[in-house]
């Protein structure tokens, strides 16, 4: 393979596509710089480039991975470029080609200094998956529903504070809240009114409530089934839970944590089944240990068991050591799902959803190189980023 370069032209041949169209064999995808310029059959492609022989493997538009805290040891919260740019590169060796930075609850000022890391970093050449802006998880959380998150933290949405927040930058792309809260509703509405996606969370939100949510802009569901209220009894009567409510407004799109832990293979089926891949996105919920090769919790508060993170009472899991591809695999192997709709829920539908599809998400002419090779197994082989290969495996 002749050396690729972020300025030459490059070509990936021999190539099983992932297309908006469907699973193609015996193509070849030619970018230049950050952009994809072509993608044609092999036979019709010019082969004086650099080229990379996917020998039949898989090819397919990087992960985008919304609900994120951290990898390779390092959390968002530290508020780092060193932290920031190490998670980073420790996702994009599994598949991730964009990420959203996830802070979790935290005090005020952790959260002023994540902003002002993530616009430095938001304007460098990735040297592993692009950062495109910050998820906000916390503080406006309903603390009966806290789980992994720090109750100490967890406060009422505040006016004044995330004004100012959002005023004060153009990095925050995503907030996640619990609309029962006092305030919650308006907060809602003002975030989405500032083309900030507003998503229910933490929460016991019921089917009336979460109907006025999704009137006040809370359009998505964070980590759908955890965290949230499911049908129950109060007294002798049957009630409705957030679950179900979510399921009742049909255009809410949700997003699940497919490690095969956190939601059961059968109960992914059933929202695949009920949702359908172009309201799904695949989310990793990913902490610090992730990514790494023997992961170990530094945090005395979480413990890793059953490959996911957990309370270290076990009272709740807390956030998950998955990566892409693992959301993947499990959704194929253990739930059933065809592998061209995992792949959409890894990447085209949280484009869409993020309002990124104009760039990144699918394999097309003029958008970004963002390109993933993998096998049978949805073991990563190679990782592109923009053009520039981030991972190889050989």
């Amino acid at each position: 393979m002749r050396a690729f370069t972020h300025e030459s032209r490059c070509k990936i041949k021999n190539a099983t596509l992932l297309l908006p169209t469907g699973i193609h064999k015996n193509k070849s995808i030619v970018f230049e710089s950050e952009k994809i310029i072509e993608i044609s059959d092999d036979q019709l492609v010019d082969n004086n480039m650099p080229t990379l022989d996917a020998e039949g493997l898989f090819v397919a538009p990087g992960c985008i991975d919304t609900h994120i805290h951290g990898g390779g040891g390092h959390d968002f919260t530290e508020a780092t470029p060193e932290a920031f740019r190490i998670a980073a590169s420790a996702h994009a060796r599994y598949g991730t080609t964009a990420l959203f930075p996830t802070l979790a609850a935290a005090p005020l000022s952790v959260f002023k200094e994540a902003i002002h890391v993530c616009e430095t970093i938001m304007q460098d050449e990735p040297q592993g998956a692009r950062i495109l802006g910050l998820h906000l998880e916390g503080n406006y959380l309903n603390k009966i529903m806290c789980g992994g998150q720090n109750p100490a933290y967890l406060t009422l949405p505040d006016v004044e504070e995330y004004k100012d927040l959002v005023r004060n930058t153009s990095c925050i792309k995503r907030w996640s809240a619990a609309p029962e809260l006092p305030g919650a509703l308006a907060f809602g509405r003002f975030m989405s009114e500032q083309g900030i996606l507003v998503s229910l969370a933490h929460t016991v939100a019921d089917y009336p409530l979460v109907a006025q949510a999704w009137e006040a802009g809370y359009t998505h569901a964070t980590h759908f089934y955890n965290a949230m209220t499911g049908v129950h009894k109060q007294g002798e009567y049957k009630k409705e839970g957030t679950i179900e409510s979510v399921y009742l407004i049909k255009d809410m799109t949700v997003e699940l944590i497919s490690d095969g832990v956190h939601v059961p293979p059968a109960i992914l089926k059933l929202v695949y089944t009920i949702k359908g891949a172009d309201k799904i996105m695949l989310i990793t919920d990913a902490m610090a240990p992730s990514a790494c090769t023997n992961p170990v919790s530094h945090d005395s508060r979480v413990i890793i068991e059953d490959g996911v993170c957990k309370l270290a009472d076990r009272s709740a899991l807390a956030g998950s050591v998955a990566t892409s591809d693992r959301l993947i695999r499990t959704m194929v192997k253990q739930a059933g799902i065809p592998l061209s709709d995992a792949v959409r829920m890894a990447s085209e539908t949280p484009a869409r959803i993020m309002g990124i599809y104009d760039r990144k998400g699918s394999l097309e002419v003029g958008k970004d190189a963002d390109i993933i090779i993998f096998d049978d197994n949805i073991e990563i082989h190679t990782t592109i980023v923009e053009g520039r290969i981030v991972y190889s495996k050989k």
